[in-house]
């Protein structure tokens, strides 16, 4: 349940609906379009998936199990060997965004905790996509909640995602001030990434937004399930701190039970410290490599979050 937050608070520790809401007028920015899209209007793009439908798109050597009403007569007739036609349907497009909360999340040393960066980035994208015309859906979820929202159409089904990621990232604000639970640190991760694979319809975009900290091993199956018919991004979330030690000195520390120090003004943590952290950031942009998606990051240093999205995104060519 969402909780009144002060003016001060909001976008630091926690997000409300309606400052979620004031972002609608900054996607403007933000281009999302696929590089097939013909026009900036609704039920104009052409799905990455083929099929049968209105646009030929190109011929190619005829595959076992190809329907004989897509036979290209003239090029098996002048090629001598059997070729089938392929279309490209025109559809509104589903976009998913895909949001972690788990209580890794609710960490920040600068501008505000990691669970505001995302929950920021998801609403950005969401209101772009509407703007174009495609249809916005969610799976949110944290260490003991899960939430599926199916793909809309239009102004209310931005508004439905606004209002459950603003509660989501109160929630998590919350339960940073409680004791952390006893159980695994993936939380419900693993049902969320399930779930994912199987709700994605084919010629969707897929936003993951997540830390990426202690995920099931399960993630890369699952994108190169999804990768194969529809266009997978990872968003990944980070704070400085994650990246590297702060100035040297001796930090204490606590999860919320436990309590430590860092000495931050050894040269060898500091190097070890960074180098997990490269280690880490590599392996995630291997993992997106290999499963032919595409990886973002974001951090909550960012002080132009529309900015550091439209620089990343504009890196693809006019795709997202």
């Amino acid at each position: 349940m969402s909780v009144a937050l002060s003016q001060e608070l909001d976008g630091v520790v926690a997000v409300s609906q309606n400052h979620l809401i004031g972002l609608r007028d900054t996607p403007s920015r933000i281009a999302l379009k696929p590089r097939l899209a013909r026009a900036n209007m609704s039920g104009q793009y052409l799905s990455a998936f083929k099929g049968r439908g209105m646009e030929y798109d190109e011929s190619r050597p005829y595959e076992p199990g190809d329907d004989i009403r897509n036979m290209d007569w003239r090029v098996t007739a002048r090629t001598g060997k059997p070729h089938s036609k392929l279309y490209r349907e025109e559809r509104e497009r589903p976009v998913l965004m895909w949001s972690d909360f788990r209580r890794s999340l609710a960490f920040g040393t600068r501008n505000c905790l990691k669970s505001v960066r995302a929950a920021e980035a998801a609403a950005l994208l969401a209101w772009q996509a509407v703007a174009q015309g495609d249809r916005v859906g969610g799976l949110l979820f944290s260490d003991d909640r899960h939430l599926e929202l199916r793909p809309g159409r239009g102004k209310h089904s931005a508004l439905r995602l606004m209002k459950y990621l603003s509660e989501f990232s109160q929630q998590a604000w919350q339960h940073l001030q409680q004791a952390p639970a006893d159980k695994g640190s993936n939380g419900d991760g693993e049902h969320a990434l399930n779930r994912l694979a199987q709700v994605t319809r084919p010629g969707s975009l897929v936003y993951l937004i997540s830390d990426f900290r202690e995920l099931s091993a399960s993630l890369e199956s699952t994108l190169f399930r999804m990768a194969r018919h529809s266009e997978v991004v990872l968003l990944q979330v980070e704070d400085p701190l994650e990246v590297e030690l702060p100035p040297a000195g001796i930090y204490r520390v606590t999860d919320g039970r436990e309590e430590a120090e860092i000495d931050s003004s050894l040269p060898s943590a500091r190097r070890n410290y960074r180098r997990n952290h490269d280690r880490r950031s590599s392996q995630l942009q291997q993992l997106a490599s290999k499963t032919g998606s595409r990886l973002l990051r974001l951090s909550t240093a960012d002080e132009d979050l529309s900015a550091t999205l439209l620089k990343q995104l504009a890196r693809r060519g006019g795709r997202s």
